[in-house]
């Protein structure tokens, strides 16, 4: 799977990156290479399944919107 994100210097040093697709999925890094380990360690635990995620009501119906 590849995934964009943009890795920016931090002005107090440091890299921060974000992934625009995954809203709030950012870190940081001392480092150009920390940052992109702790950012795929952090896409990682984004995209986990948690078992609260997901509410099933067996009385609902399903849709799909355009917007």
């Amino acid at each position: 799977m590849k995934i964009k994100v943009y890795l920016e210097p931090s002005e107090e040093g440091g890299y921060t990156v974000i992934v625009p697709s995954l809203p709030g999925c950012i870190s940081e890094g001392d480092t150009r290479e920390e940052a992109i380990e702790n950012i795929k360690e952090a896409i990682q635990l984004y995209l986990e399944p948690v078992d609260d995620d997901v509410i099933i009501i067996p009385t609902a119906e399903e849709i799909e919107l355009s917007l």
